[in-house]
């Protein structure tokens, strides 16, 4: 990992660990809001690259009816975009766990990924004065959490995205 000061000023804004951190966060909730159970590590690597990239975001389905898998085999060409960029983004997804769990924000238990729900309000409120692209950010890693959930088993993610753990 680069060190901090090296950094080039578009990396320390949107790929650091704090909003790395925020943007697990609100995927653990999409996850434990639709199904009982936690967002597993691996999948937690998706959400990134799903999250941040704008035409990903945006051409993803408006609600959780359209199935992974589905929206998937209709954007052949961004299952291998997250897949590569899901690579690059590791170790800011690895920062961004470790930050969230050394700030009491995530937690991993047997594996997978809990989102500490007493930062709800906080994390709300900081929402109402950020940028209407952070939120979005946000809403797309919650459905993201929400999708992984009704897609079943996290191998069974992986392997529709064409990955392995």
């Amino acid at each position: 990992m680069t060190a901090w000061s090296r950094r080039s000023r578009e990396e320390r804004t949107l790929l650091n660990p704090a909003f790395c951190a925020s943007l697990l966060w609100h995927a653990t909730q999409g996850y434990a809001g639709t199904r009982e159970g936690l967002l597993s590590f691996e999948e937690a690597f998706l959400v990134l690259p799903i999250a941040l990239h704008k035409e990903t975001r945006e051409a993803l389905p408006r609600d959780t009816r359209t199935s992974l898998a589905v929206w998937l085999e209709d954007n052949p060409l961004t299952r291998g975009r997250i897949a590569s960029r899901a690579r690059l983004l590791v170790p800011f997804t690895k920062e961004g766990i470790t930050f969230g769990g050394l700030h009491g924000f995530i937690r991993l238990e047997d594996g997978r990924l809990r989102g500490d729900a007493a930062w709800k309000r906080p994390v709300s409120r900081t929402l109402r004065s950020s940028s209407d692209e952070v939120r979005m950010c946000s809403k797309r890693a919650e459905f993201a959490g929400k999708w992984f959930a009704l897609a079943g088993s996290a191998p069974t993610v992986l392997a529709v995205m064409g990955m392995r753990p």
